[in-house]
């Protein structure tokens, strides 16, 4: 009987410490299920705490170096802020802005009309900042003989109605047509102020033999290599060892203006255009500190050191 009731015993006690050490399991588990989501809780929180200091910039080619640049300068100041930036052109820029994928475009156009209203169907106004001046310049290469023409000859020429330069003073021989491609800002504003000449009733377009390059480099490339070659790129992009620029005259009556920063900025050149950012409604927080900074005299310097036309100062 003795033995029976020290068996029992133990059994109980075997029993209660069983249930404790399950108690204990059970309550550790929890605390560490509980500390794992507390950090999975404050890894989300920075998380979205450098989301919000990510800026998402894209769009024009013309503005690519001048955006990396100013990204780079800005991180420098600011090292929590990531700019991201690529390009693609004005039209791939803003089409990102109106569908929400980007903070910033770049363009080196304005907004069309239709594009103004998808945006608005989207739910926002797009906000234009004028971010910089170009002055386009109309390049060859340095063994052609034309140095100056009018803005009705370019016409002429980058519709076909001119096909030889020996009808502008040059050589005998066939014109090789450069421009950027359709999606291009540089492109779109080509065609409307020098080939249509400014003129809103007028449908004329690239000839159909001009070559259609991606970018400023495949533009600069074919000029260097083809004697016969004419093209258009930002003053930023010019390299005046391989390339001539040519002085441009509004007409036949008016001045020839070789292209500068200085008649970029007195506006003395007639090929002298906006670059401009957009955003999808005012702009707060790091994209507007960031956009004065830009518009600044920090960024503005950086635009003279590219090459471009800084903004006049108030």
């Amino acid at each position: 009987m003795h033995t029976y009731s020290t068996a029992h015993t133990c059994n109980h006690n075997w029993k209660q410490r069983y249930l404790l050490l399950v108690l204990l399991l059970l309550l550790l588990t929890g605390l560490l299920t509980s500390c794992a989501s507390s950090q999975t809780a404050a890894a989300a929180d920075v998380g979205d705490a450098s989301a919000q200091r990510a800026i998402q910039n894209k769009g024009s080619d013309t503005i690519v170096n001048l955006a990396l640049a100013w990204a780079e300068a800005y991180r420098k100041i600011h090292p929590d802020i990531s700019i991201a930036v690529t390009g693609g052109g004005s039209g791939t820029g803003i089409a990102a802005l109106i569908n929400g994928t980007v903070d910033i475009a770049n363009a080196s156009r304005q907004m069309k009309e239709s594009e103004i209203e998808e945006a608005k169907a989207n739910g926002f106004d797009p906000i234009e900042f004028t971010i910089a001046i170009d002055a386009l310049a109309v390049i060859v290469n340095p063994q052609n003989p034309v140095n100056e023409l009018t803005i009705p000859q370019l016409a002429d020429i980058f519709t076909g109605r001119i096909t030889n330069w020996k009808e502008v003073g040059g050589n005998d021989a066939k014109i090789v047509l450069l421009s950027r491609e359709s999606n291009s800002g540089t492109h779109v504003y080509f065609l409307e102020e020098v080939v249509r000449m400014g003129e809103k009733e007028n449908k004329d377009i690239f000839a159909p033999q001009t070559l259609l390059m991606p970018s400023s480099v495949g533009i600069t490339s074919e000029i260097r290599r083809n004697p016969n070659a004419i093209g258009y790129d930002g003053l930023g992009y010019v390299d005046v060892e391989h390339e001539k620029m040519l002085a441009i005259a509004k007409d036949a009556e008016s001045p020839y203006i070789t292209p500068s920063v200085e008649t970029g900025a007195d506006g003395s050149y007639p090929i002298s255009r906006g670059l401009y950012m957009y955003t999808a409604g005012e702009p707060t927080g790091v994209i507007a500190e960031y956009l004065d900074w830009i518009m600044g005299a920090d960024g503005q310097q950086i635009v003279a050191d590219l090459g471009f036309v800084p903004l006049p100062t108030k």
